[in-house]
């Protein structure tokens, strides 16, 4: 069905904001994670608020990346949040350490 701007959309009933609690497998988009998980998204903090939703440990978090996005370090704000692993098309699946709590 169509969207509000044109766009296909799934039909049915909204799920909410809190439907991404129930998942088990969240994919993420990023510009970097560094190799202890550290995500960085475009600046808007639209990510880090839904992955700040989640229970802890929560679901498997990938982010997508594309080769030479998976780096040593990125810059991290306190509200930043961390992912479980990252996927690249020549890396493949990678886990990264995340902090338990």
């Amino acid at each position: 069905m169509a969207g509000p701007r044109g766009l296909r959309e799934p039909g049915g009933p909204r799920l909410g904001v809190d439907a991404v609690c129930s998942v088990d497998l969240l994919l993420v988009p990023a510009l970097a994670v560094g190799h202890d998980g550290t995500r960085m998204g475009r600046g808007g903090g639209s990510y880090d608020r839904v992955l700040a939703r989640l229970p802890e440990p929560g679901p498997l978090t990938v982010a997508l990346l594309h080769d030479g996005e998976d780096v040593a370090t990125v810059p991290a704000e306190p509200h930043d949040r961390r992912v479980h692993a990252v996927i690249t098309p020549t890396g493949g699946f990678a886990l990264r350490p995340y902090p338990s709590s």
